[in-house]
């Protein structure tokens, strides 16, 4: 899907499909390995710059996005817990959710 979404063949993707019963949107954990390095929160900036596309991400306030309480019934897609990754100097973490 990625891929095909954003029109490059190039993008390699290692998905791990986990099917819950839940009542409410969609959850993704994602790593990003970039070609340059991204600071934090200029990370944040981008994504808070695209379109259809919410940024919920204070650490020290604890907030980050759940389905329930941000994406059930929006067509917006919430980003949060967008953290540098210790394992891989050029890596992003993200947690994403959708209805």
């Amino acid at each position: 899907e990625t891929r095909k979404i954003l029109e490059d063949e190039h993008i390699l993707v290692n998905p791990t499909a986990v099917r819950v019963p839940v009542l409410y949107g969609h959850s993704e954990a994602i790593h990003l390995e970039l070609k340059t390095p991204l600071d934090v929160n200029r990370a944040r900036a981008l994504l808070s710059e695209a379109p259809g596309v919410k940024v919920v991400d204070s650490p020290e306030q604890l907030l980050y996005p759940t389905p329930i309480m941000q994406a059930s019934g929006h067509d917006d897609v919430y980003v949060g817990r967008i953290r540098q990754d210790i394992s891989h100097p050029l890596g992003l973490n993200l947690w994403v959710v959708a209805d």
